[in-house]
């Protein structure tokens, strides 16, 4: 080849070459965009690649930048949400849709000491996330869960804003102790969920069975409430959340109004009936229409690297009767941090709160039931008053006290992790818990209750402190890509401590120092005065090993150690293991067809062990000598002094109620719209806490709190997920939860403590009734059996017909229980375009509930001098006072409308906002039941009076008393700047 010819060549291949490049120019482009969810929230880590074989991810902004061919496809992949893509462009603005089904598979849940993935999961666990937490106005976190949970019963028992509601799962297990779940906010359990406010709450993971709670082992036999809160959110934000609510009274006792009760004396010919003059309906004195509001404002500015989190909010709740307000200030500041090449990461969190509260006395509502009608409210400026037991003015008694509670509650913990080697990372976690109570109660000498005394005050204070420090090491590894391990182990160690006094006197010369000077009362009584101090602690050990094959097959074991101070010199330390396995089948290849339709079918089964130790109170397992044997004259002193004897005897073999529980459970999802939960369970509770009563001698003390009882809790859970439509613009999604749980008390004694029945569920305070109990704690019998007379009806003289024996002696029997044979939450969700819509739903059924309310004010002889129920004039017939028998006892079902809400997002984005959302709730807007009470929801927790509609009692010894419930309509905004 001549050297002519050569340079041509080599002219055409530049040529050739200078057109392919200018070519590709032309073709390549530089994309970028950002990549969001349907609420235009950014998603972080979302892959994108293209067939180029060039890829990236979005940043903590949801932002990317690729270089690819111009209309190459782009595939946009984010775990949780469809796979989707699209022509490469240079300015592109990614939306991708959730996957329901997907999500839940991935979703990480939180177990205790660790997170797995929801798929990995082989214990018994429920998750709530918090758009799908109970709406409204809400005076305490345990709200939040009503109708959730399948087998957790929340229960608010009435319309108080000071009171909190009670949680049970799965069954009570105690018959001293405490149901109620554990809570652990942020890996810190024990603490107050009051302490979180709503607004900061992003998901809650309930530990139903024994496998999945027993790494909190003496703490765990009632189940296990995690909560998660806002501390790590990426990008900066602002936003803004508040409402105005409205709340009335949804309804009260029809008694007889005024013209009834004149047209009833007319008609009987009543002599000595005193008419007043006067139409007064004393429920409606005693009401008000309460104004309730909320405000959260909240700062997040977060990268890849740290970030900080600020919220404070406030709450002006008030109550629906008269004076009676929760007043609420809170804050929380959280801050993370990320050092060694991310290796290092340093987290704090401090959550505050200080609750100003105003409760009612109790007792109005039963002396607004018996006052005339036709009596006034006040007459020449002063408040009405007649004689007669529990006839004093009820508007005079809420309107002439005062009443003033503070509680404050901090939470503050450090938490350092830090990965050792690959796989290996090491956590340390302190935390300080700090509650306090102040109580400030004032009876000036011109109130009725207060003039005997010449005025009464009472001052409290209790503090309440958790200090704990807990260590554990994670080790994750995955072999051959089909072993994957997940091992941790750890040390914790508490103490609690809590002290507290208080003082009263009598006597004030003056009121105008109200409760701020007691040294002013002149009357000074023994006991007076008092003060408490305890501690205990607790040290364990506990580790768990997860082990997922071929992500088909799963397998856990948990092992916990405690130690505790509380225990009886015998039992000092406690073990509690669990093991769980789950299979899932999907996976397997006899169901590889069915992939376009099963998207998941796995089978769970555990078994654990876990504990109770809230019944041993501090020093329980001693021998304690203290006063109230009586006074003695002491000569040396010339005085009289109080004596000292022994008040407990000791027990070195006292420890904690121990449960075994097996579960057996099935997750299903089905055409990717479906997800079905179901799991069966038996719990066997043993070692039951009780005081018997013992001889003397060879005790010291006639008392003895002791390990004896067996009880068993069997039920089934089903928990329905269903995504039903999703379009471009239109969503609905619907979940069900249903539970069933049967109770029996297998054994209440042994050699050496007896008992055959223990009487519970007083009706004392009401007419007639003292001394009366209508509950029975018996072996075979759940707790919250009624037991008692059943009515056969009236004779002709219109007395009560009761059943009775042989030699006439009436017939105590089996009359229901308070225990609801199903609990169930319902709840939906729409949306279309920028208007959403959600309605909840919640209802128990099969519990009986005594309408003690009833019994004690539909009689004959309340009139005229008190009043009656309505319905009473139709039953007129009845001529003997209160009987009880089961005439009296209703069928509590019932199915609540918790909440309507309704909302929409104004189409505005600009540099000042990125959502606005105006929004409308409804609350408590209907109840179907066949209650002729006010309400069926009372409360059905411990042994005092569970499931007893009444109008006496205190709201802090474990008795039902009545406060109405509000309908409440809120209105309120959500801002995002």
């Amino acid at each position: 080849m001549n050297l002519k010819n050569l340079s041509k060549y080599i002219l055409i291949l530049i040529t050739l070459i200078g057109a392919i490049g200018e070519g590709y120019a032309q073709s390549s482009i530089t994309v970028t965009g950002t990549v969001t969810d349907k609420e235009k929230l950014p998603l972080i880590g979302v892959g994108i690649g293209g067939k180029s074989g060039r890829g990236t991810q979005t940043n903590v902004e949801g932002k990317f930048t690729l270089t690819a061919t111009e209309g190459e496809l782009l595939t946009f992949s984010y775990i949780g949400y469809n796979t989707i893509q699209l022509p490469a462009k240079a300015i592109m603005n990614v939306v991708l849709e959730e996957n329901a089904v997907m999500l839940e598979a991935v979703q990480v849940v939180d177990v205790g000491y660790g997170t797995m993935r929801k798929s990995d999961l082989t214990g018994a666990i429920s998750s709530v996330s918090a758009k799908d937490l109970r709406q409204g106005v809400i005076t305490s976190a345990e709200q939040l869960l009503q109708g959730k949970v399948a087998g957790l019963t929340v229960v608010q028992p009435s319309g108080d804003p000071t009171q909190g509601s009670s949680l049970r799962l799965r069954g009570g297990t105690s018959l001293s102790a405490s149901n109620s779940p554990l809570i652990v906010v942020d890996g810190i359990p024990g603490v107050d969920m009051n302490t979180v406010q709503p607004n900061e709450i992003l998901s809650i993971d309930v530990l139903k069975d024994a496998s999945a709670a027993a790494i909190y082992g003496s703490r765990g036999a009632n189940g296990v409430i995690i909560v998660t809160t806002n501390r790590e959110n990426a990008g900066k934000s602002m936003n803004y959340n508040g409402y105005v609510a409205v709340g009335n009274v949804a309804k009260n006792l029809d008694l007889l109004s005024a013209n009834q009760w004149r047209a009833y004396v007319r008609e009987n010919n009543i002599s000595g009936a005193i008419d007043y003059g006067a139409d007064t309906n004393w429920q409606e004195e005693l009401q008000r229409t309460a104004v309730s509001n909320s405000h959260n404002i909240s700062f997040t500015n977060g990268g890849k690297d740290g970030g900080y989190r600020a919220s404070i909010s406030y709450l002006n709740s008030e109550g629906v009767i008269k004076t009676s307000a929760l007043n609420r200030l809170s804050g929380n500041l959280s801050a993370h941090q990320k050092a060694l090449n991310n290796r290092l990461k340093l987290e704090a969190s401090v959550f505050a709160n200080r609750d100003n509260y105003n409760p009612v006395d109790i007792g109005i509502y039963e002396r607004a039931y018996n006052l005339n009608p036709t009596l006034p409210v006040m007459q020449n400026g002063a408040y009405t008053q007649i004689g007669g037991t529990n006839s004093n003015n009820p508007v005079e008694v809420l309107m002439n006290r005062q009443d003033d509670q503070t509680r404050k509650r901090l939470l503050g913990f450090a938490k350092a992790e830090i990965e050792i080697i690959e796989g290996l990372k090491g956590v340390v976690n302190t935390s300080y818990e700090y509650n306090s109570q102040q109580g400030r109660f004032f009876w000036p000498s011109y109130s009725f209750n207060g003039q005997t005394d010449k005025g009464y005050a009472r001052r409290s204070t209790g503090d309440y402190t958790n200090s704990q420090v807990e260590a554990y090491l994670t080790y994750d590894k995955i072999f051959d890509n089909i072993h994957r391990f997940n091992i941790t182990g750890g040390y914790s160690y508490l103490i609690n401590t809590y002290e507290g006094y208080g003082a009263e006197r009598r006597g004030f010369d003056s009121d105008l120092f109200g409760y701020n000077n007691l040294a002013a009362g002149s009357d000074f009584r023994m006991g007076d005065v008092y003060s408490y101090k305890g501690e205990a602690k607790l040290i364990s050990f506990f580790g768990r090993v997860n082990y997922v094959l071929k992500d088909k097959y799963m397998l856990t074991g948990t092992l916990r150690r405690d130690g505790s101070s509380r225990f009886g010199d015998n039992h000092k330390w406690g073990l509690f293991p669990a093991v769980s396995a789950a299979w899932r089948i999907s996976e397997e290849s006899f169901l590889a067809n069915s992939k376009d339709w099963l998207n998941n079918l796995k089978l769970r089964i555990g078994y654990g062990i876990t504990g109770n130790q809230d019944g041993i109170g501090e020093y329980k397992s001693l021998s304690l000598m203290g006063t109230g044997g009586g006074a003695y004259y002491d000569q040396a002193t010339d005085s009289w002094k109080q004596s000292y004897g022994i008040v407990q005897n000791p027990n070195p073999d006292l420890k904690w109620e121990s449960t075994a529980q097996t579960n057996i459970g099935l997750d299903l999802s089905l055409f990717n719209r479906f997800n079905v939960t179901v799991d069966a369970y038996i719990k066997k509770t043993s070692d039951l806490l009780y005081t018997y009563d013992v001889p003397q001698p060879p005790y010291l003390y006639d008392k003895m709190l002791a390990n004896v009882g067996d009880l068993t809790n069997k039920g089934i859970e089903f928990t329905l997920g269903a995504n039903i439509m999703r379009t471009n613009d239109f969503t609905w999604n619907a979940n069900l939860v249903l539970a069933h749980n049967k109770q029996k008390i297998d054994k209440l004694s042994n050699d050496i403590y007896q008992t055959d029945a223990i009487s519970s569920g007083n009706l004392h305070g009401l007419t007639g009734m003292s001394g009366v109990y209508t509950q029975i704690i018996k072996e075979g019998y759940p707790v919250g059996t009624f037991w008692g007379p059943k009515f056969l009806g009236f004779d002709e003289d219109g007395k009560f017909l009761l059943e009775k024996d042989e030699t006439g002696a009436v017939v105590n029997q089996y009359l229901g229980n308070v225990q609801p044979k199903l609990t169930t939450g319902f709840a939906m969700y729409f949306a279309y375009k920028n208007f959403d819509l959600n309605i909840a739903a919640n209802g128990m059924f099969g519990q009986k509930v005594l309408n003690a309310q009833a019994m004690n004010i539909s009689y004959p002889g309340r009139l005229p001098g008190y009043n009656v129920l309505d319905s009473w004039l139709d039953n007129s017939h009845i001529t003997e006072g209160p009987v009880f028998s089961d005439y009296w006892i209703e069928k509590g079902d019932f199915l609540r409308l918790q909440s309507l809400t309704l909302g929409y997002n104004l189409p505005i984005k600009n540099a000042w906002f990125n959502r606005i959302r105006l929004y409308a709730t409804g609350e408590n807007l209907f109840v179907i039941t066949n209650y002729k009470g006010i309400d069926p929801e009372v409360n059905i927790s411990g042994l005092k009076s569970p499931g007893i509609d009444k109008s006496v009692g205190t709201a802090n010894d474990g008795d039902n008393y009545y406060y109405p419930r509000s309908r409440t309509f809120s209105f309120g905004l959500n801002l995002s700047f």
